[in-house]
């Protein structure tokens, strides 16, 4: 089993006795189903339906304090704290950002000998593992109680690419993405039973009509990753932007239609004068609808 502390996390929490109908009201994932050991992917997006910003969320075991912790990037963690104050008007909650304290260590290829309060299963992709919160000191001695080695973050970051995990920043931009199109309805971070949130209806109408017509999907690349942002053309046209890579694998934002047409018509793809090539070309045929459990 691999650990890697991942610099790029932190951790808000919110706590209070009106602290789950609260953010319930607010994310896209379903919060009443929440408690701890267990971890749900969301998003907190605006009024429009993009994403301000995605994270994991956990509850807290009340000898941890209680609460609702939310795994978030680290960049963002007081951006979102602060959204979540202004949200709150007369709810009986507080906010704080605690990424000071506590950051996120990520293992995988494998379960934790002994699992720790603050740990749970990453809810988007079995393959991703486990995430534990936890102060950074106290990272090695956590990998060692679960019997982890510890790595460096990168090589959790080209796990997270050969899985086909998107990261914000890097293969979407945060307020400017909808959850379909990086996958967020795939990945089990929108719950489309649950009731009105930030953004619903957008969201909603998408699912309910098949209209998502931009996808995150895997690459393969034969050859030197083109530059996070460069264009992806199917001869001279523009159908996509690539996101991440690592080794052999990447990531990329395309139009699922106009790839699927010149797929179709024998024209190649390129980006940055590279070739890539579709990991699961039959992504594009079908758009299965996924819902959280």
């Amino acid at each position: 089993m691999k650990a890697a502390f991942l610099p790029d996390r932190g951790v808000v929490k919110v706590s209070g006795e009106g602290a789950r109908d609260f953010l319930n009201g607010l994310l896209t994932t379903d919060v009443t189903l929440l408690r701890p050991g267990l971890g749900r992917f969301g998003a907190l997006l605006t009024p429009q339906g993009k994403i301000t910003t995605d994270f994991l969320i956990t509850e807290a075991p009340s000898g941890d304090g209680g609460g609702f912790l939310i795994d978030c990037p680290r960049a963002l963690a007081q951006g979102l704290a602060d959204k979540l104050g202004f949200y709150k008007l007369r709810a009986k909650v507080g906010v704080e950002n605690l990424s000071d304290s506590l950051g996120v260590l990520a293992a995988w290829d494998g379960d934790p000998a002994l699992k720790p309060d603050l740990a749970f299963a990453d809810p988007r992709n079995a393959a991703l593992g486990w995430r534990i919160l936890v102060p950074e000191e106290l990272a090695q001695k956590a990998a060692d109680l679960i019997g982890a080695e510890m790595v460096d973050s990168t090589a959790y970051d080209a796990h997270r690419i050969a899985t086909g995990v998107p990261r914000g920043g890097l293969d979407f931009i945060y307020g400017d993405a909808f959850p379909h199109e990086t996958n967020m309805d795939r990945l089990h971070g929108v719950d489309f039973d649950k009731g009105c949130y930030v953004g619903q209806e957008v969201v909603s109408r998408t699912q309910h009509r098949g209209t998502a017509r931009t996808r995150t999907v895997r690459i393969i690349l034969d050859g030197p990753a083109p530059e996070p942002g460069a264009a992806i053309l199917a001869g001279d046209k523009p159908v996509g932007t690539m996101g991440s890579a690592a080794g052999h694998h990447g990531l990329a934002l395309i139009r699922i239609d106009r790839v699927a047409d010149a797929l179709a018509a024998g024209t190649p793809l390129t980006s940055g004068g590279l070739a890539i090539r579709l990991a699961e070309p039959d992504d594009l045929r079908s758009n299965p609808k996924q819902t959280v459990a």
